[in-house]
């Protein structure tokens, strides 16, 4: 068959002429382009309608690793880790530190109004569970329980959104685990013991189990006489929020600040893995330490736990403990006898989540390396305040605050 061009009244286009079959070959139904087209169509729906159908708050939790809002730092970002900052803080000021006090290591508020005496009235939340944290060390024969009481102490406490006006602000009934950092001296010994070991119920040797630091999980999983362990805590707790609000938009934010970032981490990577349908569980963790090895990186990961890390690059906790194999993964690929010596260091470990690393030449202490000023929690929170981007100086209105507070 002879194609001319006579009959055309415009020059023939590239369209036209991919539009033109041959003698040979067979031409196109109507039919097929017609599915051809519905199914581009689909796919080009599909891109440019997923994302907005998504609430906010759910990116502000980490539902995309927090993609695009940490360099720079995006302004309700910010507001949101400062937000779960005072959560933290809160919990340290309700715990008594006074080694002298009948209440030593214990709550100094009743759970009614732990918020409110604490100095953070007006959240919304309401405490619905203290949290306690105990040693499962093991003490030479010549130390008595006498000699250092206080195996067990007040960590940190469960609060729920129950404001109906903050509910809908915020966009879901939020419950919040904030735990404090180290305190008792059960807990400092517990921060020594940083090799690696198995989590609890994974096997040991086993290539997908996870390590994680020995003290860290002792404190999570121990319990003593009738004062049960913090993961059952943890787990009561969010069971019963989940029967009472199960039918309702729920976020699950574990928060804390040195050991507690650890333990929250711990204890995220716990629920997930025992309620398996939970939407949405988000770590915000303030100079923490290295929890884990590459696998429980990869688990934290397959089970899809969204942990932002707040980090001091003067901060030398955050550096601790053990150390990082740039890559990590590719420990396993060393193969022979290398291979062998990583794992049994047992000191390998990995960073895990995503990082916001703040500019430490923007606090208010810049008096030589302090280290006790660079981790502490003020710190952290005046930080975040005056963070802008990596590459920006600090804020004008954070930096006056700092001035006045030096001051007084």
């Amino acid at each position: 068959m002879e194609v001319t061009t006579s009959k055309l009244v415009r020059p023939c286009t590239p369209m036209d002429r991919a539009c033109i079959t041959s003698a040979t070959q067979k031409p196109i139904s109507d039919q097929t382009l017609a599915v051809k087209t519905r199914r581009k169509m689909e796919r080009l729906f599909l891109k440019t309608s997923t994302r907005p159908e998504q609430p906010k708050w759910m990116e502000y939790q980490g539902i995309r690793n927090w993609e695009g809002l940490l360099d720079p730092l995006d302004d309700n970002l910010r507001q949101e880790i400062i937000r779960y900052g005072h959560f933290v803080k809160a919990a340290y000021q309700s715990c008594d530190f006074d080694p002298s006090s009948i209440s030593y290591g214990l709550s100094k508020y009743p759970k009614k109004r732990l918020l409110e005496d604490s100095g953070f009235s007006g959240t919304g939340y309401k405490v619905t569970k203290n949290l306690t944290a105990t040693s499962g060390i093991k003490l030479p024969n010549w130390v008595t329980e006498k000699a250092l009481p206080m195996r067990s102490s007040w960590i940190g406490y469960v609060a729920v959104c129950q404001e109906r006006r903050k509910i809908t602000g915020i966009g879901r009934r939020d419950v919040v685990i904030a735990l404090r950092g180290t305190a008792t001296i059960y807990e400092w010994l517990e921060n020594l013991r940083a090799t690696l070991t198995p989590v609890t119920g994974e096997v040991a040797g086993n290539e997908s189990a996870s390590m994680v630091e020995s003290g860290f999980l002792s404190l999570y999983t121990s319990g003593v006489g009738n004062v049960p362990s913090l993961q059952t805590l943890v787990r009561e707790e969010i069971g019963r929020t989940l029967e009472t609000y199960g039918d309702e938009p729920l976020s699950f934010t574990f928060t804390g600040h040195s050991l507690g970032a650890a333990l929250a981490t711990l204890a995220a990577y716990d629920i997930k893995k025992t309620f398996k349908n939970l939407s949405l569980v988000t770590v915000v963790s303030f100079a923490g330490p290295r929890v884990g090895d590459y696998r429980f990186r990869r688990q934290l990961e397959k089970q899809g736990t969204k942990i932002l890390r707040i980090v001091n690059p003067n901060d030398m906790i955050t550096k601790v403990p053990g150390f990082v194999v740039e890559n990590n993964d590719a420990a396993v690929n060393f193969g022979g006898w290398v291979n062998k010596v990583i794992e049994d260091t047992q000191w390998v470990y990995a960073d895990v989540g995503c990082e916001l690393r703040l500019r430490n030449e923007d606090t208010a202490y810049r008096n030589g390396l302090d280290v006790a000023k660079c981790h502490d929690l003020k710190t952290y929170l005046q930080l975040v305040n005056g963070f802008v981007g990596s590459r920006c100086p600090l804020r004008a209105t954070a930096r006056r605050m700092m001035k006045m507070e030096k001051s007084v």
